[in-house]
């Protein structure tokens, strides 16, 4: 059975590295790996080539792989677990109305600028973030 598109999945994640030079393999996809010079920069590329397997299994009329349960996943001397979210994105807009905070709102705006960044698309990336933290 596939994974539905947009329910919230998260996959069983192995960080391992040194300084400058991390990886990050999912268990239940062999060949599946991200690297980046920081842990960070690992799990945002590991998000995408996430992405990227769903997008070109499903293409090839192929259903995606369920992820396993955090417990079924052993870890080797040096690594670390951690999940990682199978973020779909629809290419769709859509509008919704929240109320924050004033001084939320300030300081989202002064690092929305601060990046270059317009603030929908400070917000969306932050959401990504606190996903990878898994918030």
């Amino acid at each position: 059975m596939g994974v539905p598109k947009y329910n919230s999945v998260r996959y069983p994640a192995l960080i391992d590295g040194v300084k400058g030079a991390y990886g990050v393999s999912f268990p239940d996809l062999p060949g599946i790996v991200a690297m980046g010079d920081t842990i960070d920069d690992a799990l945002l590329n590991a998000e995408e080539v996430l992405r990227d397997y769903a997008i070109e299994t499903e293409s090839d009329g192929d259903s995606i792989v369920q992820p396993s349960d955090l417990e079924q996943v052993s870890l080797e001397p040096g690594q670390a677990l951690t999940t990682v979210p199978l973020i779909r994105q629809s290419g769709r807009s859509v509008r919704i109305h929240m109320a924050i905070d004033e001084g939320v709102a300030v300081f989202i705006d002064s690092e929305a600028d601060r990046r270059g960044m317009t603030r929908t698309a400070y917000v969306e990336w932050m959401a990504r973030r606190i996903a990878m933290m898994g918030g």
